[in-house]
C-alpha cells in the first residue's frame, strides 16, 4: 500500500485503465503503455499548516477524538457499479478498500478494488471467488466495472483473478497455484479466499499484490502480473509457483494446518527503478529485476521501529512518501479497559482479561528512510485502519477505510448496515515542519 512523490514514475499501489469503453469518452486503449500516479506538489513557500496534536503519554495510548474519524464533512462512500450480487445490500460490500489515482494523457484515472464476498455468506470467508476492479475518471465517479469481457465472454465483469480460473493454467504460464486452488474438508465445506488486493504499475506493466486468506491450503501473500492492459489477463509470479512469500511462521486460528501460515498482506512500493514487497509484521524485500520473486526469498529483513511495549498485533502494512518523507502506517486495535482509579483506557494493547476491541485504526510513524528509523506511532485515523494513502488530480491527500465490521463500534447491530464500504476521507499534512498526516480534522 504505497506511492511515491516521484513525478516521473508510477508508485507502489499503480493503476492505468486499459480496456477499451471502460470510462466510456475517457475510455483508453488496453495497450497504453504510459501511466503516472498523481504525486503530491512540491513543498510550498512557508504557510500556515495545522499542528501536530501532543503525543499520549504513556506511549501507547490510542487517541479517540471525533477530529480522528471519517465523518460526514470529510469523507464518503464510493458509489462502485454494482454486481447483481450486490443489489439485495444495495451497494459493493468491501473491506480492505484500496483506491489510487493515476495520469494517463493528461487525464486522471481512479481505481478501486478490495476484499469481497460471495452471494450467501455474510463475510469474505471461508471462501470468495476472487478480486474485482473498478475505474473511473473521478474520484465521484462514475465508477464502473473494469471490461474483462474481451478476456472472458459471458464471464461476469470485472473479476480480474479468482482460483476459479484454474483451467487457465498452461506450461510455462500458472494462473492459479495449486496452494491457491478451493480445497474442501468436513468443518467448512468450500475452502479458500483471497484478501486485500492492490492493483500497481511498474516499468510499464501491471501488477496485483493479494493474500489468500485463513482458510486457503497456505495462507499468505502472493503477486499476478498482466500479459495486458489493467484487466488482465493475469499470471502469477514465479516466486509464489510453490508457496507466498517468505517463510512460514507461527500464527493464524488453530484450524490453519501446520506450516501452512506466511506472512499475510503483501503489499508493493517502488520508486524510481526500484520496488520492494512490504508485509503486516514489519517485514520487506525488494523485488528482483524481473519481479518475479523477492531477494532475499527468506530471512527477510525488518523496518526499524519504536514499538510499543508491549507490543501488539499489528497488519495492513502500507509505506507512502509525501514530502520527502517515509511514512509507515498499520492497522491496530484500540482496546478498552480499566484504569485504576475506574476511568477508560484506550490503547493499543495485545489481547488480555478486561480488554474490549473498540476501534480498528490507522496509527503511523515517520523517517527520513525507507529502511527507518522511525518515530513513535501516532493515531492518524480512528476506525481507518487496513488502509492506503493516495492523491488525487488536484494535489489533495486521501486514505481509505472500511469499517470493520467484525468487532467493536462498528459490529454493533444497529450499525453493521453501515459497516464494510469502499470509503475515502481526506487528509491533512502538518507541514515540513510538523511532518504529520491525519484524518482531516475539525479546526476551530
Amino acid at each position: 500500500m504505497t506511492g511515491s512523490d516521484n513525478r516521473s514514475h508510477v508508485g507502489r499501489r499503480s493503476l492505468l485503465a486499459g480496456a477499451a469503453g471502460l470510462l466510456g469518452a475517457a475510455a483508453l486503449p488496453a495497450t497504453a503503455a504510459r501511466a503516472a500516479q498523481v504525486a503530491p506538489a512540491e513543498v510550498r513557500p512557508a504557510r500556515r499548516y495545522p499542528s501536530n496534536w501532543p503525543c499520549l503519554e504513556p506511549y501507547g495510548l490510542a487517541d479517540t477524538r471525533l477530529d480522528l474519524w471519517p465523518r460526514e464533512d470529510n469523507s464518503f462512500v464510493l458509489p462502485l457499479e454494482p454486481r447483481p450480487r450486490d443489489e439485495k445490500l444495495g451497494r459493493v460490500w468491501m473491506r480492505d478498500t484500496y483506491v489510487n489515482c493515476f495520469v494517463s494523457h493528461g487525464r486522471p484515472i481512479y481505481v478501486a478494488t478490495g476484499t469481497t464476498r460471495v452471494p450467501g455468506l455474510d463475510a469474505a470467508a471461508p471462501w470468495n471467488d476472487g478480486i474485482f476492479v473498478w475505474v473511473s475518471p473521478s474520484l465521484r465517479g462514475p465508477w464502473r466495472l473494469v471490461d474483462t469481457t474481451g478476456i472472458r465472454p459471458g464471464a461476469e465483469r470485472g473479476k480480474v483473478w479468482s482460483p476459479e480460473f484454474v483451467d487457465e493454467n498452461r506450461p510455462g504460464r500458472t494462473v492459479v497455484a495449486p496452494w491457491q486452488q478451493y480445497w474442501y474438508d468436513d468443518r467448512f465445506g468450500r475452502r479458500g479466499e483471497v484478501w486485500a488486493p492492490e492493483v500497481h504499475y511498474f516499468r510499464g506493466r501491471w501488477y496485483i499484490a493479494a493474500c489468500m486468506g485463513d482458510h486457503s491450503r497456505k495462507v499468505g501473500s502472493f503477486m499476478l502480473v498482466s500479459e495486458g492492459g489493467v484487466e488482465g489477463p493475469y499470471r502469477l509470479v514465479e516466486g509464489n509457483l510453490e508457496k507466498p512469500f517468505g517463510d512460514s511462521v507461527v500464527g493464524g486460528p488453530a484450524f490453519v494446518e501446520p506450516g501452512a501460515y506466511h506472512h499475510i498482506d503483501g503489499s508493493l512500493y517502488s520508486e524510481g527503478d526500484d520496488a520492494w514487497l512490504v508485509l503486516h509484521n514489519h517485514l520487506y524485500a525488494k523485488f528482483r529485476d524481473d519481479m518475479e520473486d523477492i531477494i532475499p526469498a527468506t530471512n527477510l529483513p525488518t523496518f526499524q521501529e519504536t514499538p510499543y511495549s508491549p507490543e501488539p498485533y499489528l497488519e495492513g502494512v502500507y509505506v507512502f512518501k509525501y514530502g520527502g518523507k517515509y511514512y509507515l502506517l498499520q492497522a491496530a486495535w484500540d482496546r478498552t479497559s480499566a484504569n485504576a482509579d475506574g476511568s477508560t483506557r484506550n490503547a493499543y494493547d495485545p489481547p488480555g482479561p478486561g480488554r474490549v476491541q473498540y476501534q480498528y485504526d490507522m496509527v503511523a510513524a515517520v523517517s527520513d528512510n525507507f529502511e527507518g528509523p522511525y518515530s513513535e506511532r501516532w493515531t492518524a485515523g480512528v476506525g481507518a485502519g487496513h488502509n492506503n494513502l493516495f492523491v488525487d488530480h488536484r494535489g489533495q491527500v486521501w486514505s481509505t477505510f472500511f469499517r470493520n465490521p467484525n468487532f467493536g463500534y462498528w459490529a454493533d447491530p444497529s450499525r453493521i448496515k453501515d459497516t464494510a464500504v469502499p470509503g475515502v476521507v481526506r487528509v491533512e499534512w502538518t507541514g515540513p515542519e510538523g511532518d504529520r498526516l491525519y484524518v482531516e480534522r475539525r479546526h476551530r
